[in-house]
């Protein structure tokens, strides 16, 4: 059975090498890597997955904002992804693994509002849905409807506005 352990305690070169083999070498050129582009990642919501003294899947989590178009202005946000498991450990439940470590400590961390591009049928076990995003645009392209927010809490969240990097102009 893998471990969930904090992300700072994984190696660097892991991480990436980690990254490049769930996502491809060309994966920094994504509109998430512009989201998060300058922010350091969320240390008590970043976890990895360690099997055999070997890295099989890592969570980050990283500070966004959004800007309202509206009388709602900047809105903290916690950015969750990339969500990675090694293809050779892939379908069997450590991506639930991973996102269940991550969500008991967003609780935790007070239940922000989470947001993330992702796939609907797989992160809407996790409570997900593009339901409240269609009005918020990104720096970058991307699908709407693969724009999606976990917001239990109900903050109160602009539904016009900009995502980005939190506390940068963009």
């Amino acid at each position: 059975m893998p471990d969930i352990v904090r992300h700072s305690a994984c190696d660097t070169h892991a991480v990436e090498s980690l990254l490049d083999a769930a996502f491809g070498e060309d994966r920094k050129h994504r509109t998430a890597y512009m989201l998060r582009d300058g922010m350091t990642a969320i240390g008590a919501l970043s976890f990895g997955l360690a099997a055999d003294a070997a890295l099989i899947g890592s969570i980050q989590c990283w500070p966004v904002e959004i800007v309202g178009d509206d009388d709602i202005k900047a809105v903290p946000l916690i950015l969750v992804g990339p969500v990675a498991v090694h293809p050779q450990a892939q379908n069997k439940g450590h991506g639930q693994m991973l996102m269940e470590a991550m969500l008991k400590a967003s609780i935790a961390e007070g239940n922000p509002p989470l947001v993330m591009i992702g796939d609907a049928e797989y992160y809407g076990r996790f409570g997900f849905s593009a339901e409240q995003t269609g009005g918020w645009a990104l720096p970058g392209p991307y699908e709407a409807h693969r724009l999606l927010l976990r917001n239990p809490a109900a903050h109160r969240l602009p539904s016009n506005g900009k995502l980005g990097p939190r506390g940068q102009q963009y």
